[in-house]
């Protein structure tokens, strides 16, 4: 039997051309993408892939859309994680956040048209909504030394003519982030710059069916990797040589086993170390009959971010009383607060209506009730009443949002900290919790 390259190159022999989320069943794609691994573990437990093209479309419109309503004349974006919204295109993500190299300009009447890395215009070519590829949006001071303002010049005069060309001659920009000299470079062109953050953040808070399906998937491959995790951690646990970086590794290979991209913090810490929270994983040596806590912060497939968050208790014994007590006050807590969640809420309502933790517990929770998640923790943020910012976030709530449920509890010098966080969906008539993973039936005190 003849052996076809063009067989032997698929990502998934048993399928077609395209796979089922559009894109082309080709091991050469260029698009960051899910495995075939995940493919067959999403069909397994029939979930229905996102259209990709449809979803970039819709998250072209939506932007342009809010362009218009501001009478913007366009939007400039340096962020990499607006850039992906924006074109669906990456190019070494967290180099980027720190060297803004890339930008992309999205006018008012939909033209885009994205700056690239000098060598890598192709990163963005499958997707017919960018309309150009150039290159020199590099205004740090690593790529350009004490010359950087030939540099910003240049970019805010190819700018200019752009949206000379497609803007109607309107001076109001909006931009994202961007370098002080490429700042002053627009503001010498004529523009009047405006708050980009708020028109992308605003964009992003709804998400369409196909963002919807896509956070399905993502949620699943990130549940399934936290699944190994836990089952990692219970064989290994007391062997006297894993550690909590042994542990956190195994969330993150399955990441990238599935087509996941990275975890943006290293948020498990085991026995003593969960208190205070926020102590990120180290060497310490695991040890049995401990609670381990952990927030994944998973930018995963698709780049959706799935952002959970679990307590596990370790045994061979069983957890102390007040450890289950926490673990059950921060479970009704999370239930409670996601009980209120709603179309038409408003945000200040959901602030001023909180579950509230005892005393006790009161200095060393969260930094807030709740927050929206998509390709990143987004807007909005629901605070805690003692740290709400009146007018910050009077909005309500839409379909289509998707929010994160957070409770930490520990008391001020204890040996411990319960982490909980549920990531859940604002539909047409309440709200639907994404996330399926189990709470630990020893910390529930349920055995």
């Amino acid at each position: 039997m003849n052996t076809h390259y063009r067989d032997a190159r698929k990502i998934d022999p048993n399928k077609g051309a395209v796979l089922g989320d559009g894109s082309p069943n080709d091991s050469d794609r260029i698009e960051i993408g899910p495995t075939q691994l995940a493919f067959g573990e999403w069909e397994a437990a029939g979930l229905t892939p996102p259209n990709l093209d449809a979803m970039r479309r819709y998250r072209w419109a939506r932007l342009t859309r809010h362009i218009v309503d501001r009478g913007y004349a366009g939007l400039l974006m340096l962020d990499p994680l607006n850039i992906r919204y924006a074109t669906d295109s990456t190019n070494m993500q967290l180099w980027n956040t720190h060297n803004p190299f890339r930008a992309v300009l999205l006018c008012a009447d939909g033209y885009m048209v994205i700056w690239d890395y000098k060598n890598s215009p192709f990163l963005s070519q499958f997707n017919p909504l960018v309309r150009e590829q150039r290159s020199g949006a590099s205004m740090f001071y690593f790529a350009n030394g004490d010359r950087i303002d030939p540099a910003a010049d240049l970019f805010a005069n190819e700018v200019r003519v752009l949206l000379e060309g497609h803007a109607r001659g309107d001076r109001r920009l909006a931009v994202d982030k961007i370098m002080l000299h490429g700042a002053r470079a627009l503001e010498a062109q004529g523009f009047e710059i405006m708050d980009g953050e708020e028109v992308t953040e605003k964009s992003r808070a709804v998400k369409g069916p196909d963002e919807i399906l896509a956070m399905r998937c993502a949620n699943h491959a990130c549940e399934t990797s936290v699944r190994a995790m836990e089952d990692f951690a219970r064989a290994h646990v007391g062997d006297g040589k894993t550690c909590e970086d042994d542990i956190w590794a195994v969330l993150h290979a399955q990441n990238i086993h599935r087509g996941g991209e990275w975890i943006e913090t290293r948020l498990l810490s085991s026995g003593p170390r969960t208190n205070p929270w926020f102590q990120e994983c180290g060497p310490r040596i695991c040890q049995p009959d401990e609670i381990i806590s952990f927030d994944t912060d998973l930018i995963g497939s698709y780049g959706i971010c799935i952002d959970i968050s679990r307590s596990w208790w370790i045994g061979p014994g069983k957890p102390r009383a007040d450890m289950i007590y926490a673990m059950q006050h921060a479970h009704e807590h999370i239930m409670t607060n996601m009980a209120m969640l709603k179309p038409g809420v408003m945000i200040p309502e959901l602030t001023a209506n909180t579950h509230v933790l005892d005393d006790k517990y009161q200095e060393q929770k969260y930094g807030c009730l709740m927050h929206g998640v998509g390709l990143c923790d987004e807007w909005p943020l629901v605070a805690y009443p003692d740290m709400a910012v009146e007018g910050a976030f009077d909005y309500p709530l839409e379909p289509g949002m998707t929010l994160c449920v957070e409770a930490a509890v520990g008391e001020v010098g204890g040996d411990f900290t319960i982490k909980l966080e549920d990531q859940v969906l604002i539909t047409e008539d309440g709200y639907e919790r994404l996330t399926t993973y189990p709470f630990d039936p020893a910390l529930m005190g349920d055995n």
